[in-house]
């Protein structure tokens, strides 16, 4: 069950589909619950789909409606989003709940709402009296609380989750990098891309935990060096007024979404990938991009220190620093033996993340928490 799915851009959709097809082709019998702009291909496995198009009290029905007859059906459910509702149909239905966490939902509504401006690890301490953040944290509590098992992909969220005193155990099981590239060589797909210089490609959600700005700003004063960012969301439309505003249009470009083979076509002939987040917890866009050898220069917040190698994968630099980020990317762009030393290193470390090792743990645990019940 999840509230986001292809080609919505995002972990979440990523990862909820292709969980679905390892499962159904293990000969499991899988049905996906999802939310979606509009119809969907036939993936192979039963899906049904709540439109987000539809007036919000018909798209609330129906969606608990599936929700509610899809925990009845199953043996165990699996969400990766919608934690509220999931948590309502499987306590009805009684039917086992494993959750996977990719974040703090009540911290990420708090941010985006503007009623926290803390980091992540500070909105845990506590000591907020607002109340919108104590009721987004209860309802948190309460969503989570009926599960029957967590994942989590960080050891730095699962310290984050075991804090709450929660029932439910959290198993920490890393993002995989579901690889889909071209045979062509590198070289190949740098002329087929147009890439006749320096390249930094970022590759996700626009949203503002991305601290995008940072990065257009930042490349705008690296004279020769390209930023292509590949993806859709909230933020398009302040990145693109930021790019005029910076007049880089010429080497900072937006692309809509793409499919998964052509964004790994762009990571695996790019330079580096660049992550620029205010607050992360195990990217996807890492450890892809890890897999397909390109070395990373990211902001050193949640689990990125746990996937990036400070100078054998890529560079780490604090949040938010203007001036490391400017020195990370000058010496790269300048240093040729440093850019073939780090790709060497991503290449050497991507096959920790390949999809069956860590599909297979997942399935694992889901078959392990309907034979406990």
């Amino acid at each position: 069950m999840s509230g986001i799915w292809p080609p919505d851009v995002g972990g979440p959709a990523s990862h909820g589909s292709q969980i679905a097809r390892f499962l159904t082709e293990r000969g499991h019998h899988v049905s996906a619950v999802v939310s979606a702009a509009g119809p969907l291909p036939d993936p192979g496995f039963a899906l049904r789909v709540t439109r987000r198009d539809r007036p919000l009290p018909l798209r609330l029905a129906a969606g608990a409606t599936s929700l509610a007859r899809a925990a009845r059906q199953v043996d165990v459910v699996y969400a990766t989003g919608i934690y509220h509702r999931v948590a309502a149909a499987s306590k009805l239905a009684g039917t086992p709940l494993v959750m996977k966490l990719v974040n703090d939902p009540a911290y990420e509504r708090s941010r985006n709402w503007g009623r926290t401006t803390s980091a992540l690890e500070d909105f845990h301490r506590g000591g907020s009296r607002d109340p919108v953040v104590l009721a987004l944290r209860a309802a948190r509590d309460r969503a989570l609380g009926s599960a029957d098992a967590h994942v989590v992909p960080s050891e730095y969220l699962a310290r984050i989750v075991r804090g709450w005193g929660l029932r439910p155990p959290v198993t920490v099981i890393a993002n995989p990098a579901v690889v889909a590239a071209s045979r062509q060589s590198r070289e190949e797909l740098r002329r087929a891309l147009g890439m006749h210089g320096p390249t930094a490609v970022f590759a996700g959600r626009l949203v503002r935990q991305k601290n995008l700005p940072l990065a257009i700003d930042v490349v705008r004063q690296i004279p020769g060096l390209r930023l292509v960012i590949i993806g859709d969301g909230p933020e398009r439309s302040a990145l693109t007024q930021a790019i005029a505003a910076a007049e880089v249009a010429d080497r900072v470009s937006i692309m809509p979404p793409i499919t998964q083979r052509r964004a790994g076509d762009w990571m695996r002939a790019a330079d580096l990938t660049l992550l620029t987040s205010d607050w992360e917890n195990f990217p996807h866009a890492v450890v892809e991009s890890l897999a397909h050898g390109t070395p990373v220069i990211a902001t050193a917040v949640g689990g990125v220190p746990e996937i990036v190698e400070h100078d054998r994968t890529g560079w780490l630099v604090a949040a938010g620093d203007r001036e490391a980020l400017k020195v990370a990317l000058l010496r790269l762009v300048g240093d040729e033996d440093a850019r073939r030393r780090l790709r060497n290193g991503a290449a050497s470390v991507g096959q920790r993340y390949r999809p069956e090792r860590l599909f297979a743990i997942t399935e694992e645990l889901l078959l392990r928490t309907v034979r406990s019940l």
